[in-house]
């Protein structure tokens, strides 16, 4: 794709900053006028010809990509109507870039859970309902066995929010002999998502991969942060970490398992296997500024090139594909 297209994408975002500025810097390298756009500002109009669509700097037209670097949050009518404006984009033939499906898969830790269950990526045994009860049993269970379990917001990032569950003791009857009740769910909004925890060590770290179009291109080690969460804004310093073969399996499997153009996975090493590592999390609107300190890639260039050169380019190639023939063959006397 050559820079004379004059090509526009609008950057969906809640709040500009570092990375809309890499953002828009790697666009305009490649000849593209990259606009940033809260969704918040977005409306559905079936007024506004064509396309029923109107976004801040666009007038009746639409633009020709949407990268979504930010959802703001809001009421459950909020997220929604952002959501349905992305939804309503691809509708109208926009390559979006995470679409809102994938989005929503990844945003919501139990769908993330099930779809990398269902797909057989490796992650730790997880379990999500509305019942109180129900969890007090897990959390009783898991402390009978000599485990813990960690209880995180359904929706949420960078580590907020995250409470490890059951009694430290080493023997499973004292366990369950000081395992503390079950916090309230009120402050998760009356939903209980609860993780197997998995002990990274004296020294705990977990990777950060970065993937780009079905490829992982960086990984780094989280090390340290607040106490045994390690994400880059509780405090973990970041260091390179080489990309073998299985850590960039996991996690490229783990990104199509949600159908995301790119993400950021997290993993932990398995203290049961060696071999393998196991899905934490999938973050379908990664930050990388961690990342970005610990790698010669230049990030928001492989990701600007990823959106232009294959999504656009593929969606621009269907768009001009000729139709089917309908029935097949011809007539013949």
């Amino acid at each position: 794709m050559t820079p004379s297209d004059g090509l526009r994408v609008a950057i969906m975002t809640d709040e500009t900053g570092w990375h809309t500025a890499r953002l828009k810097r790697a666009f305009r390298a490649r000849g593209v006028e990259a606009r940033c756009v809260d969704l918040a500002d977005c409306r559905i109009d079936t007024t506004w010809a064509p396309y029923g669509l109107a976004l801040p700097g666009f007038g009746h037209a639409l633009p020709d990509a949407v990268f979504v670097r930010g959802i703001a949050g809001g009421t459950f009518e909020q997220v929604t109507l952002r959501l349905g404006i992305l939804h309503a984009l691809r509708e109208c033939g926009v390559p979006v870039y995470n679409d809102a499906r994938a989005i929503e898969r990844s945003v919501d830790k139990s769908m993330t859970s099930f779809l990398l269950n269902r797909y057989g990526v490796p992650t730790p045994p997880t379990w999500a309902g509305e019942s109180t009860a129900y969890a007090q049993r897990v959390l009783m269970r898991e402390a009978a066995l000599g485990r813990q379990v960690v209880l995180k917001p359904l929706f949420g990032s960078q580590g907020k929010g995250l409470r490890r569950l059951g009694a430290s003791a080493r023997t499973a009857a004292s366990a369950t002999s000081m395992l503390k009740p079950l916090p309230s769910l009120r402050t998760y909004q009356h939903v209980a998502y609860l993780q197997r925890y998995v002990d990274g060590g004296r020294r705990g770290f977990d990777w950060r991969v970065l993937v780009v179009g079905g490829r992982a291109v960086a990984a780094m080690r989280r090390v340290g942060g607040k106490g045994w969460i390690h994400n880059f804004a509780q405090g973990a310093a970041c260091e390179p970490a080489a990309l073998d073969d299985t850590l960039a399996d996991s996690a490229v499997r783990a990104t199509e398992a949600l159908g995301l153009d790119y993400a950021g996975v997290d993993l932990i090493p398995d203290p049961d296997d060696a071999a393998r590592p196991l899905v934490l999390e999938v973050n379908g609107v990664a930050a990388w500024r961690g990342l970005q300190s610990v790698t010669s890639l230049d990030i928001a260039d492989a990701l600007v090139a990823d959106l232009l050169d294959r999504k656009l380019a593929a969606s621009r190639a269907a768009s001009i594909a000729p139709a089917p023939l309908v029935g097949g063959g011809h007539a013949g006397g």
